[in-house]
């Protein structure tokens, strides 16, 4: 048996039987009021100690949700990307589809996630669901993908906010034109995101208690920010206005490529601002409700997203200057100029930056207290280098220190990059997108290729299998669609600086995780715990069939 073996309940591990869906008498006959207790009882049949405290109701979980894409912010740090791409049709029109692909994805997961809720999330899910003649390497491919991906998003999202920052102070300018921060160098842009990252993993790691009031801060913040910011740049428009057939018609490529591809390149700004739908998931084990609140919180926040996300993109498309000239932008951030331009003032632009700047922050500890927990999850099952050490819960602050501290000293190495290639950021964006795109796939593809979904339709949500079966193949397909996507550069003409470095990112990653399952995992892995759960499936597959009958 592994290392991790007090993380388990005493099984035989190479005598399951098929697995299925979980819980129970516990899933199956009290499905909502499960309190904390009941939730703690439901994670011990699935083979875990409860460690963590249970500190978040349905509405932290909603909030949490929310922080975790903060689209506002999300949106205004890549929209670069849709100008490029299409313009104004491409932000609006691509914001609009790439949602409603993500409202399949959510809603996938949250169907899987109300029968295993767990921190180990959709890594867990892929290996329950899975055939048992390849549990181990589709679990193994799912849940490298899945920290992977949470650490990039985590990266993105602070070195984001340092790019944003920089641009933000730009708006004000010297007496010839040249912004303040114009004669920095990377290292002095480095620092920042050094600070940047500083804090956020300082907040969750001491103030862990206090995150639900922040979370819910946030959500007041970003409704306030989002007002001031469409009342101020609608009403001056000092640049003047657009006519709404060219807000929501014109296609002005950019980019070089063929219009059909260009648009589609242009929908990474979208993906980037929801690719946190399943992050949640990890938070599993701090909710009260699990199998409900989740599942209901990630449907329900992109409901929510689809409508800020509009009332973000539209006010500024109906101010954007010359597109050309916001495309070309050495920053790469075209908003502080936007707002520039719509107010005609240096100070108003950076007071209205200011909502962004901070959502940027409270996103970053919010993606920084999932990450910790997913990667604290495939640390207790052995699968990852040093697992011994990353499976450690700190009592004292609750929370499991030395994997966030993992991911904080990975994002600060990747961040080096910036020194080698400015476009660093179109790495971390895109690559942190591909990989959680391919780790929420995973089991939503093993349940519906492999399973026929025979596992999961006796869960919290059977009243939507139907649409859910649907949905799962648009996951699938935008799955397989996006990992080539999102490796192409922006432009068709690649330079250093054009080069999208998320290919090399993610060939490293998937090297790193092929090499460490050859050298150790194929012989040591065994996956997470299932075999406690296994005699509740049978006896709940077979009352479902004998009241069929």
């Amino acid at each position: 048996m592994s290392s991790n073996s007090s993380y388990r309940k005493d099984s035989q591990w190479g005598s399951n039987p098929v697995p299925g869906p979980v819980g129970g008498s516990t899933a199956l006959e009290t499905g909502v009021g499960v309190d904390k207790q009941g939730a703690d009882h439901e994670l011990e049949t699935l083979g875990y100690v409860p460690e963590l405290s249970r500190n978040r109701s349905t509405w932290h979980v909603v909030f949490m949700c929310f922080i975790l894409s903060s689209v506002p912010y999300g949106l205004a740090t890549t929209l670069f990307y849709p100008l490029a791409g299409g313009g104004p049709t491409n932000v609006i029109w691509g914001w609009v589809g790439v949602s409603l692909i993500i409202l399949c994805v959510a809603a996938s997961l949250a169907e899987i996630t109300s029968v295993f809720p767990t921190a180990g999330g959709v890594y867990y899910q892929t290996f329950v669901l899975s055939p048992i003649w390849c549990r181990r390497i589709s679990s193994w491919i799912c849940g490298w993908s899945y920290v992977a991906g949470n650490m990039m998003i985590t990266l993105a999202v602070n070195f984001g906010t340092t790019l944003f920052l920089v641009a933000s102070l730009d708006v004000f300018e010297d007496s010839t034109g040249a912004g303040i921060t114009d004669s920095w160098g990377a290292y002095q842009v480095y620092l920042i995101f050094l600070g940047i990252t500083l804090l956020t993993h300082a907040i969750p790691a001491f103030g862990n208690k206090y995150l639900p009031w922040l979370e819910s801060f946030a959500i007041f913040w970003t409704l306030a920010g989002l007002i001031a910011i469409t009342v101020c740049i609608l009403v001056l428009a000092k640049g003047g206005r657009r006519d709404a057939a060219w807000v929501f018609g014109h296609f002005e490529p950019q980019a070089g490529w063929p219009a059909g591809w260009s648009f589609c390149i242009g929908l990474i700004q979208a993906a980037y601002a929801t690719s946190a739908t399943g992050m949640i998931i990890s938070m599993c084990e701090e909710v009260r409700e699990p199998a409900i609140q989740v599942p209901r919180a990630m449907v329900g926040t992109i409901v929510i997203n689809l409508f800020a996300g509009l009332l973000t993109l539209i006010p500024m498309c109906f101010v954007l200057p010359d597109v050309t000239m916001l495309v070309n932008l050495a920053s790469g951030q075209p908003v502080p100029v936007i707002f520039k331009t719509a107010t005609g003032s240096a100070v108003g632009a950076f007071l209205l930056l200011l909502p962004l700047l901070i959502l940027g922050i409270i996103c970053g500890v919010g993606c920084v207290t999932a990450t910790s927990r997913c990667t604290w999850a495939f640390a207790r099952d052995g699968a990852i280098p040093g697992s011994q050490w990353w499976k450690l819960v700190n009592k004292k602050l609750d929370i499991p220190l030395n994997a966030m501290a993992l991911g904080m000293v990975v994002e600060v190495l990747f961040g080096l990059i910036y020194f080698g290639s400015t476009a660093a950021f179109n790495a971390f964006s895109g690559v942190g997108v591909i990989l959680l795109t391919l780790s929420y796939g995973c089991p939503v593809a093993v349940s519906l290729i492999l399973r026929r979904r025979e596992d999961i339709q006796h869960g919290a949500l059977t009243w939507v299998r139907w649409v859910c079966s649907a949905m799962s193949w648009r996951l699938v397909t935008w799955t397989l669609l996006a990992i080539p996507l999102f490796c192409m550069p922006s432009f068709s003409t690649v330079t250093l600086e054009t080069m999208n470095y998320a290919s090399v990112v993610f060939v490293g990653f998937v090297a790193i995780a092929a090499a460490w399952y050859w050298i150790w995992g194929h012989k040591n892995y065994v996956g997470p715990p299932t075999d406690a759960i296994d005699v509740e499936i049978d006896q709940a597959l077979a009352q479902s069939v004998a009241k069929t009958d």
